[in-house]
């Protein structure tokens, strides 16, 4: 049999015998999508224009040209200038900044040292504590900001500690309560999973308890205290309910003064400051991933880190 009758011969197998075909080249066929899949997929999409739709809009509003938030007038960089040309907003943007820096601050130390208790010394007490971070998570705004603002009154009247009279300090105390717990949370949730034989070697070799806690406990808890950190400022920028009972006089933070200029109408610059402060959110929330990816932390545990699982 000739060379050409035989390549002849072998295509007519292959045509009549597709399982002949070896399984590498075979053609793929599409997965068939089942009714619930498709279903599932669009309700996904409407769940997620439900919930960032409002922020595209106020995003893309915060390049209106025109008077008032709600007339477009047209594209431009005008509610952007505005902020540099008005000292009130200034000042709100650069309270609301400062405020949030130190409430970051006071909640990391807090609630590194209890983080760090909490997995280090466990014990019945962990629990009772825990519920007492839960108790002040879930606690209304309006509760802390009623119970804050008689407790500041006190303090710097009765007992004659005028720094509790200074708005910087007010606000920046308010705004640590919820980050706090929120840190605990965090730094536990790191220690938990780290394994204390790094500790008590450094204890073997005659370190000091505090050269440990500093060079191998604080060390392991790095990631978690700058994720807590970055955390902390985010959420003290939005401290609307606690920032309008607490501020005093001259330390208008940017959230009571877009809570008063609603009663005038709300203007484009209203939604560019806005639209900066999402962009500084969400920088920080990529710096907390990138420094836990930087740990060596998996997509799932950064996850858990961040929500303190």
């Amino acid at each position: 049999m000739t060379r050409p009758e035989v390549m002849t011969q072998t295509e007519t197998i292959l045509r009549e015998r597709p399982s002949a075909v070896p399984p590498g080249r075979m053609p793929r066929r599409r997965a068939h999508r089942s009714w619930s899949d498709v279903a599932f997929t669009v309700w996904g999409v409407l769940v997620m224009l439900f919930l960032f739709l409002p922020i595209i809009v106020i995003v893309v509003y915060s390049f209106n040209t025109g008077r008032l938030l709600v007339s477009w007038d047209g594209f431009g960089l005008d509610a952007f200038w505005t902020i540099v040309e008005k000292p009130a907003i200034q000042s709100a943007v650069r309270v609301s900044l400062i405020t949030a820096f130190i409430a970051a601050i006071i909640a990391t130390v807090l609630g590194t040292l209890a983080g760090i208790a909490m997995a280090r010394h466990p014990g019945k007490w962990v629990w009772w504590f825990l519920s007492l971070l839960l108790l002040v998570s879930v606690t209304p705004e309006i509760v802390d900001a009623v119970a804050l603002l008689p407790w500041f009154v006190l303090l710097g009247q009765d007992f004659g500690l005028g720094m509790f009279n200074d708005g910087i300090v007010r606000l920046s105390v308010g705004s640590s309560l919820f980050a706090t717990a929120v840190v605990s949370y965090i730094v536990r949730a790191r220690l938990v999973g780290q394994d204390a034989n790094l500790e008590e070697a450094s204890a073997d070799l005659y370190a000091t308890p505090f050269t440990t806690f500093r060079r191998i406990t604080l060390a392991l808890a790095m990631p978690a205290v700058l994720a807590g950190f970055l955390l902390a400022f985010t959420l003290s920028l939005d401290n609307t309910v606690i920032a309008a009972f607490v501020q005093v006089s001259g330390t208008t933070p940017w959230p009571v003064y877009v809570l008063s200029a609603v009663r005038s109408g709300l203007r484009p610059e209203i939604a560019a400051v806005s639209t900066i402060m999402l962009l500084l959110t969400l920088v920080a929330l990529a710096l907390v991933a990138l420094v836990l990816k930087r740990a060596g932390d998996s997509a799932t545990q950064i996850a858990r880190t961040m929500t303190g699982g």
